[in-house]
């Protein structure tokens, strides 16, 4: 029984071993398998990163090479934008209504062959099934409708075919300049409008620069003629004051006349002497009159005359007006130095006949302390005065100058 019992543990040995054996052959047998797998996987996967970035390559070409055509493209466009700007409007209308036919014959392309597509997928593909359906449309087909009748057909007439040549002829893109001397003529026509009118708006902005200079003088000489007006108003408004108190003052002269303290042969020499000053100035003014004028008329002509020589003024040049005011000036100066040489002969005279006097009167010898004389108080100078003195002055040029 031992001997049985060891036969069958070195049997079961010899099997564990065998099946061991066979296990690690298998076992190798697999690991080379792998292994060989393995390689051809990284050999396989190699090759597609290989492929990967060959065809990452082609890829990032392809992107540069479409970017280069998007922009070629971009300026293309824009050439034909610029093309069809310088083109004319006719053109450019046909132009327009080809691209729009173009446009509805390709829309009307995309539709018949969207059409067909359910078609050619629901054909029968048996004459057996093809010869049924014939039979069911024969049968279901009234007697009313039948196609074959050339009038009461309810069958709708197929659409008309779209010509896929004369739509590739409308693609093609037409140019209007087909000689480049064309486009150099339009370009040279618009440069030339171009220059005339940089050369316009030159002109224009010269006459507006003129125009702000013209308007900044005329501002200024406003300015200065509205402060001479002023200046005027204001020397008329104290002359026609100061013109008021003499009215006021001849008033009273006049009523003292109308009172008798004069004699009528004093009126009438004042009278008589005021007519020839009139009339002197007057003949001055108009040279010899035969008219039988009287002195409310003669004043008359002379104010008129007066008002066209002050409107004149504005006319005549400014020289010439300074240089008769000169001369004016001088023969004012030249008047003034002889009154002035006269006045003091008069108070020479004056002083002599008084020293005469005081030589042939009998002395008294003086009584008494002599009398003293006081100071005066200090003057202040009115401006009131200053003014009227002013006015008073060109008044008196006014009447010198234009009398």
């Amino acid at each position: 029984m031992e001997d049985q019992r060891l036969r069958q543990a070195a049997k079961f040995l010899e099997d564990d071993v065998a099946t061991f054996d066979a296990f690690l052959k298998e076992n190798d047998m697999n690991s080379v398998h792998a292994i060989k797998i393995a390689e051809n996987e990284t050999k396989a996967k190699l090759e597609k990163a290989v492929e990967i970035k060959r065809i990452s390559g082609k890829m990032v070409a392809v992107k540069s090479e479409i970017s280069k055509m998007e922009e070629i493209l971009k300026e293309f466009n824009m050439y034909h934008d610029f093309l069809l700007k310088l083109s004319p409007p006719e053109w450019q209308q046909r132009q327009s209504e080809r691209e729009e036919k173009a446009r509805l014959m390709e829309a009307a392309l995309k539709e018949e062959k969207e059409r067909e597509a359910p078609e050619e997928k629901e054909k029968p593909t048996t004459k057996a099934a093809r010869s049924r359906e014939n039979l069911s449309k024969d049968r279901e087909t009234p007697a009313g409708n039948d196609p074959r009748l050339p009038r009461g057909s309810t069958k709708e007439a197929p659409a008309p075919k779209v010509d896929a040549s004369k739509l590739e002829e409308l693609k093609v893109p037409e140019l209007y300049f087909t000689e480049p001397q064309q486009m150099l003529d339009v370009l040279t026509e618009l440069e030339q409008q171009n220059l005339t009118l940089i050369q316009h708006s030159r002109e224009t902005e010269e006459t507006l620069d003129e125009f702000r200079v013209s308007m900044d003088k005329s501002r200024r000489k406003i300015e200065l003629e509205s402060q001479h007006l002023l200046q005027e108003i204001n020397i008329m408004t104290h002359g026609i004051r100061r013109e008021q108190e003499r009215s006021a003052e001849l008033e009273l002269k006049a009523r003292l006349f109308s009172f008798g303290m004069y004699k009528a042969e004093d009126q009438d020499g004042t009278l008589d002497r005021l007519c020839q000053k009139v009339y002197s100035v007057y003949k001055v003014c108009f040279g010899d009159s035969e008219a039988n004028l009287t002195t409310l008329q003669m004043l008359t002509n002379i104010e008129n005359r007066m008002g066209q020589l002050l409107d004149n003024m504005e006319v005549v040049p400014k020289d010439r007006i300074l240089v008769a005011e000169r001369a004016r000036e001088k023969e004012r100066r030249l008047r003034l130095r002889e009154e002035k040489v006269r006045k003091q002969k008069q108070q020479q005279d004056e002083r002599l006949r008084k020293a005469l006097e005081r030589a042939h009167a009998d002395f008294k010898k003086p009584m008494g302390k002599k009398l003293m004389a006081r100071s005066q108080p200090a003057v202040r100078e009115n401006l009131k005065d200053v003014i009227d003195q002013n006015a008073d002055s060109e008044l008196e040029k006014q009447l010198y100058f234009f009398s």
